[in-house]
């Protein structure tokens, strides 16, 4: 029996060991990554604001933007990212980890564009439609809900129209088929 115990002990040192070794060693790597991370990020930020780059910026093309925190702040999160990556690594999660984060960034990029484009393809079909109908034309003066003014120019997407003030509206073609459109002779 004392054997049996004996064998079962070697057996969970031999299995546990280098597992117990690598999340010791995963959160050392995490530890000392992110504090060098910090104090890159800050003292790349210093040097930065020692050679007043916004202050350049801000001169050179009137960009009133806080370069020197964004740049200290990225070298940070970038170190962060290696430290994570290399912690990962000595787990041997390194491959999944990315693949999942890289499917997530995919996803986001094509949601992105899908928001992006929501508003543009039936402001598209709507200009197709005026333009087939013709009952639209540059010099019309014309009525949509609280605009009154004359039509300018019209494309695919929108219709842009000048109001008696010599203020330009613009108008998606959705809202022109959607809406009641009164045309005013004069």
């Amino acid at each position: 029996m004392a054997e049996v115990i004996s064998n079962a002990v070697e057996f969970l040192k031999e299995v546990f060991t280098p597992l117990v070794n690598n999340i010791v060693l995963f959160i050392i790597i995490i530890l000392i990554g992110f504090i060098i991370g910090r104090i890159v990020g800050r003292v790349i930020q210093k040097v930065l604001h020692e050679l007043e780059l916004n202050n350049i910026l801000d001169k050179a093309a009137g960009i009133k933007i806080d370069i020197e925190h964004a740049i200290g702040a990225f070298i940070t999160y970038f170190i962060y990212f290696i430290t994570i990556v290399m912690a990962l690594n000595q787990v041997g999660l390194t491959t999944t980890v990315l693949n999942m984060l890289s499917a997530g960034v995919i996803v986001v990029i094509i949601l992105s564009m899908l928001l992006a484009i929501k508003d543009f393809i039936p402001n598209v079909f709507a200009g197709l439609f005026l333009h087939r109908k013709g009952f639209l034309k540059k010099g019309d003066n014309i009525i949509v809900k609280d605009v009154k003014g004359k039509i300018i120019y019209i494309n695919l997407v929108e219709t842009r129209v000048q109001t008696k003030e010599g203020d330009i509206i613009y108008i998606p073609n959705t809202l022109l088929t959607k809406s009641e459109v009164r045309k005013i002779k004069h």
